[in-house]
């Protein structure tokens, strides 16, 4: 490397006087190396504190974007699965009762039965029930008078302990509605066998009877 060349080779004209170096520097010039040299490791602490914090932040972030998704994914699809098995378990219970009862009308066979829940059971809970009545004497500018009543209800859960824990009374279990009822049948085309199909399901499982369709079943050579 040339040594006339490059950044020391400027800062010994600086100290130097006429382009001869001092025998004596002079105070100015320490403080100016002192200075030269405290900027140029200032530049390079914070190009590596920067890259450092880069990387760390990045890093946190995809920690937290995985973590997030292992616990969330996991809890969504347990409560999507569980809540799918409780209708599909009534859906497939209807249809075994339903179709074991068609097969015994007569005239009725191979009865195929789809029955579509709108929603899981429901639990009505037992609450405590508080009614305020208020009530007021109020007369008018011509000396009418009336009364006027309020009334405010107020409803609270009752709690009781089991074991170590505190859970509501469940006094009535209701069973899921029914949206609708599809029966295919050999023997439905029969206008009596299929007004005996619509009673015994609209009567076995509550519900009215325009969501009960009857269809006949096309044999096997059709």
């Amino acid at each position: 490397m040339d040594n006339e060349k490059g950044p020391f080779t400027w800062i010994k004209k600086m100290i130097s006087k006429d382009g001869q170096p001092d025998k004596k520097p002079k105070k100015f010039h320490y403080l100016l190396l002192v200075l030269l040299f405290g900027a140029a490791i200032m530049l390079i602490s914070n190009t590596l504190f920067q890259e450092d914090s880069t990387t760390e932040d990045l890093s946190v972030f995809k920690n937290g974007e995985e973590v997030k998704q292992e616990e969330e994914v996991p809890v969504f699809g347990q409560q999507k699965s569980g809540g799918n098995d409780a209708i599909s378990n009534y859906e497939k219970a209807y249809e075994a009762q339903i179709k074991e009862a068609l097969d015994a009308i007569v005239g009725v066979e191979d009865a195929t039965v789809v029955v579509n829940v709108d929603a899981t059971e429901k639990k009505v809970l037992e609450k405590n029930k508080t009614t305020q009545t208020q009530k007021t004497d109020e007369t008018d500018r011509e000396g009418g008078k009336r009364k006027v009543e309020d009334q405010s209800q107020e409803e609270q859960l009752v709690i009781v302990r089991n074991g170590e824990k505190e859970v509501p009374i469940v006094i009535e279990t209701k069973k899921p509605e029914i949206r609708g009822v599809l029966v295919v049948a050999k023997g439905a085309e029969n206008i009596q066998v299929k007004k005996w199909i619509i009673e015994a399901v609209t009567r076995a499982l509550d519900v009215p009877s325009h969501r009960v369709s009857v269809m006949p079943k096309k044999t096997k050579g059709e």
